[in-house]
């Protein structure tokens, strides 16, 4: 979304389940900012690296160390980055990233393809712009070994599409009217899409009216499990959601994490809905999620990505650039090893970290391990 658009997305969550405005964002921020400062444990670290003649910051520290390197993924010539908001990579190591394509671009594709090592492979997805916005990639089959499919929420259509990997479409769906939470399909605005380990998948109303719905493999409502608001079990902004199997209610299987955005804070909850847990620690605007092994990766709106153990601690801040105020500069004003609102970033195969952010220029950062 464009800048404007992102602000009016944040004050509509004061009417619609809490969150914040601007003035809420930047002086909620700034708190923030002091309390992460003051866990000196937890700052980023940065040195040298050699890479092309030039000095590339590392960051982390530990086992958790990451080269840094911006701009690893460039659009073709004719295309310009909009702000790039989803990552996805399928089976065969191919990168999808959406964007909502930049106003001065001559090309309109808002997805824009990879191979593993970084080079352009192709883009499509014209409808799209404007508000490619959540993507993420499932293997659907018994065993999840047949075709791959792409999930798309759109905020621009207000859509969640499922197309295949050329981005041919299977199925759109729209506002959930017969849910009975909506006066008008302008209430509903989706931004992630999670999959349920029997096909289905839940969708999080993160930009409209803060609902997190669950839908079929066909992409029928089916029902609601999670509304808005400030309490316990309730969300504000569920900007993502993920389907966590390191964490396991007994007998109840996994469980559903929720960047509950607007109330600064992750929740755990059942696959029905039920709340489990907060996670906190160090979590300022969480936007969505991704797991490997034992870790969670979280994209924060407010300047930094995080990694989070299994008992929902910290393990390392990276690359903290709050508080920011380098949204809308030029390229050149941006600072090497510092994120500026990373809004989505996945493990790729390798291990390494891919980072896109929300900028109106687009940015997408490679954190490539260290002594891997």
């Amino acid at each position: 979304m464009q800048y404007a658009q992102g602000m009016d997305h944040m004050k509509r969550q004061s009417t619609a389940g809490g969150g914040v405005d601007r003035r809420g964002f930047l002086r909620a921020g700034l708190h923030a900012g002091v309390g992460l400062a003051a866990a000196g444990a937890f700052a980023p670290r940065v040195c040298g690296s050699d890479k092309s003649g030039l000095r590339a910051p590392v960051l982390g520290s530990g086992e958790h160390m990451y080269e840094c390197v911006h701009d690893w993924l460039s659009p073709p010539d004719g295309l310009m980055w909009g702000d790039t908001h989803g990552l996805a990579q399928d089976r065969s190591g191919l990168i999808y990233v959406a964007h909502t394509v930049n106003a001065e671009s001559t090309r309109s594709e808002a997805v824009v393809v990879f191979t593993p090592e970084g080079k352009f492979h192709g883009a499509w997805g014209s409808a799209f712009r404007g508000g490619a916005h959540g993507l993420d990639v499932r293997a659907e089959g018994a065993d999840g070994s047949e075709a791959e499919f792409l999930y798309h929420c759109d905020t621009q259509r207000r859509l969640v599409v499922k197309t295949d990997l050329k981005g041919e479409v299977v199925w759109e769906s729209g506002c959930p009217l017969q849910s009975g939470k909506y006066e008008s399909p302008e209430k509903w605005c989706p931004t992630n899409v999670a999959f349920l380990p029997d096909g289905r998948l839940l969708v999080g109303d993160g930009y409209g009216s803060s609902y997190v719905h669950r839908y079929g493999a066909d992409g029928a409502y089916e029902s609601t499990l999670i509304g808005p608001g400030h309490e316990r079990g309730q969300v504000s902004c569920p900007h993502g959601l993920w389907v966590d199997d390191r964490v396991v209610v007994r007998g109840r299987g996994p469980t559903l994490l929720v960047a509950d955005r607007g109330n600064r804070r992750i929740q755990r909850f059942t696959l029905e809905g039920e709340h489990v847990e907060f996670l906190s620690d160090g979590v300022r605007m969480p936007c969505h999620f991704k797991t490997r092994n034992d870790l969670l990766l979280v994209p924060d709106l407010e300047s930094v990505v995080t990694l989070m153990g299994m008992d929902g601690k910290a393990v390392v801040h990276l690359g903290d650039g709050h508080p920011s105020a380098l949204r809308g500069r030029p390229r050149a004003d941006f600072v090497p090893g510092r994120f500026i609102h990373p809004h989505t970033a996945i493990f790729l195969q390798s291990g390494d970290i891919l980072v896109a952010e929300w900028v109106p220029i687009g940015r997408i950062t490679l954190l490539r391990r260290v002594g891997a």
